[in-house]
């Protein structure tokens, strides 16, 4: 039998010794679009076949088949898959660390100073995966430790800048006073005697400012001029310390402000203001015992490890020793410092008026004495999640039988008081019978200041006014909104960053600076924020 393909591969020809049979052959045609895909899928496919080969050549073709190193090798990247071996890699690693995490670390271990340390000594030292993870551990623990004694240590620092005076306005309040003594001019008469009635006169706005900063007066002071409507209705009572009385009283008799009336009095200038009168006081100012709470040595005694940074700053924030000063203590005696005001706004020192305030005057108390903005509710979680468990030990029984944790917190800084209602009621006593106590817990049942007695004897005599009168936390929230401190009619710059400090926040410190006088010659001598 022969077989015969004929030249053009169109027929085929069977042929024995009797018989021949012909076949012919359809012919099959390739189309240009088939061998176009063809051609462009080759050439995708090439290449990457290509590298493939390479890879499982460079790995050792002899540890596995190709097939088998493909899917060990880009199995993972292409089908999130991990083959037993990885798997127990991983196993074994998280086992190693569960056994480290719970074994000491040995004395006089020499740790890396750096990571590339680390890595230097792995490949001297041969380290296997216990020891690197032990190494590890104690390294990464130190780092904490180091980092956690660093922020105690700033904050530290920054309550010691927080409570000391700065030396410019040292000398502004020196310089001042020495002018007391040698020019009349600054110890003329404020206010001049035929103003003399208007300070007890009810038909004007009543501002009083406690301080003995002579420089944040003069920013409240003018802030307030500056944003009134009605200037010339506006009466501040500026009450400072004995020490400080001569420079206030120079700086206001040399700086008159538009024409606000302005009145400087000293606290011993008070005849109401005595031991009798202020038994609590003089105990608090006397006493040993509190004296070294806020002076003393605010480490010793304190658990470092088990506390925050957090709680460890409003520690020391109420430790400061502006709490034990009269003037802080004022706004209690208000209505018998002035028998003969109706309503008067009480501010703060480190606060700045953006808006005119004499609207507050027309804010129905609804027969309350105290107009407060509250601060357990509002944009910035921080500065107004204030809740009476922020202030007050629930574990004494006298707090947990007396207060409620979630009952909320008002704010001191800008508050309009009705000194008529006050004048009915026992707020003073209040206060008094529970600072008492206070004192006689030693200090367990608060420790922040003077507005935890305050709220408690305030309790009941509080009306809401809208948050927008009175904006908190620019003294210690660095991320403040901007839009909505321009927006404030009352910037308040409460915490341990005031303005004119050097731990001030600086994209803040402006809404305050633009109320300094630079082209004072006090000013410009004693070199304020320079």
């Amino acid at each position: 039998m022969q077989l015969q393909i004929s030249p053009s591969m169109r027929s085929i020809t069977i042929s024995s010794s009797n018989d021949l049979m012909k076949i012919k052959v359809a012919p099959r045609h390739i189309s240009y679009r088939t061998l176009f895909h063809t051609i462009l899928i080759l050439a995708f496919l090439l290449p990457f076949v290509f590298i493939v080969t390479a890879l499982v050549t460079l790995e050792g073709v002899n540890k596995c088949s190709s097939i088998d190193c493909l899917g060990r090798r880009l199995g993972p990247r292409f089908l999130s898959r991990i083959d037993d071996s990885e798997q127990r890699l991983v196993r074994d690693f998280y086992k190693i660390l569960n056994e480290v995490s719970t074994q000491d670390i040995p004395d006089g271990l020499k740790l890396p100073a750096s990571f590339r340390q680390l890595v230097s000594d792995m490949k001297n030292n041969h380290y296997d995966a216990k020891t690197f993870s032990l190494v590890l551990r104690a390294m990464i623990e130190k780092f904490e430790r180091d980092i956690r004694e660093s922020k105690f240590a700033e904050l530290m620092n920054k309550h010691f800048a927080a409570s000391s005076i700065p030396k410019g306005i040292h000398c502004l309040s020196l310089r001042l006073t020495d002018e007391y003594t040698s020019n009349a001019h600054a110890r003329r008469q404020l206010p001049s005697p035929e103003l003399l009635p208007l300070l007890s006169d009810n038909a004007y706005h009543h501002f009083v400012l406690a301080t003995d900063n002579i420089l944040a007066a003069s920013v409240v002071v003018s802030s307030a001029v500056q944003s009134s409507s009605k200037p010339e209705k506006i009466v501040f009572h500026v009450i400072t310390d004995k020490k400080t009385y001569a420079g206030m009283h120079s700086w206001f008799a040399l700086n008159s402000v538009a024409s606000a009336i302005v009145e400087v009095k000293s606290v011993h200038q008070f005849d109401w203001l005595t031991r009798e009168n202020v038994p609590v006081l003089e105990a608090v100012e006397s006493h040993h015992g509190i004296r070294n709470y806020y002076h003393g040595n605010h480490i010793a005694g304190a658990n470092l490890s088990e506390t925050t940074p957090r709680r460890f700053a409003s520690k020391l924030q109420s430790r400061s020793p502006k709490y034990i000063s009269l003037l802080n203590h004022l706004r209690i005696y208000l209505p018998e410092l002035f028998p003969n005001l109706e309503k008067v706004v009480f501010l703060d020192d480190d606060i700045v008026i953006q808006r005119d305030l004499s609207p507050l005057w027309d804010i129905d108390l609804h027969g309350k004495v105290n107009g407060a903005v509250e601060t357990c509710r509002g944009e910035d979680e921080w500065v107004m999640s204030k809740r009476f468990r922020t202030y007050f030990n629930f574990s004494h029984p006298l707090i947990s039988q007396h207060l409620d944790p979630e009952e909320c917190a008002w704010a001191y800084g800008m508050n309009i008081f009705d000194l008529r209602t006050w004048r009915k009621t026992n707020i003073r006593e209040t206060y008094h019978s529970w600072l008492k106590a206070n004192l006689k817990s030693n200090l367990t049942m608060w420790k922040l200041g003077t507005l935890p007695p305050a709220l408690i004897a305030f309790k009941g005599h509080v009306q809401a006014i809208d948050s927008s009168w009175h904006m908190l936390g620019l003294g210690y929230q660095s991320n403040t909104n901007l839009e909505n401190v321009k927006k404030a009619a009352v910037i308040h710059y409460n915490g341990q960053s005031k303005p004119w400090l050097e731990i001030g926040f600086e994209h803040l410190r402006p809404f305050w600076t633009k109320y300094v006088n630079y082209s004072n010659d006090f000013i410009k001598s004693c070199h304020i924020l320079e």
